[in-house]
């Protein structure tokens, strides 16, 4: 029972949720995708992957609400495609009617060669 109790409070303490992190923890996604969203304007993104693709410009807390998934989904496979090829791979454009479990590894392959 001894073992059982200590188990249990480690268990407790390293499933930590937002309240017990502190009160900003909870608002940490939206200040995530805040700063991903400046870094993507310094890339000019809205010029170059966005026009590119008849896209409209992020919101600055898009990937922070699940709003429409596969939109979601989308948006950041072109991100992550047009992003692979900004940084000198070829790498090609998915579309919507893709599988997205072949988009993802075709995606985490690139990466991982980096």
């Amino acid at each position: 029972e001894e073992g059982a109790a200590g188990r249990r409070g480690e268990r407790e303490r390293n499933e930590e949720g937002p309240a017990e992190r502190g009160p900003g923890a909870a608002f940490h996604m939206f200040v995530l995708m805040e700063d991903l969203l400046d870094k993507l304007k310094l890339l000019s993104y809205e010029e170059e992957a966005l026009r590119r693709h008849n896209m409209r410009p992020l919101s600055r807390h898009y990937f922070a609400l699940p709003t429409n998934p596969g939109e979601q989904f989308f948006m950041f496979c072109t991100l992550a495609a047009w992003l692979i090829s900004t940084a000198g791979r070829p790498f090609e454009q998915p579309q919507e009617s893709d599988d997205p479990n072949a988009v993802i590894s075709n995606v985490l392959s690139e990466l991982r060669s980096f």
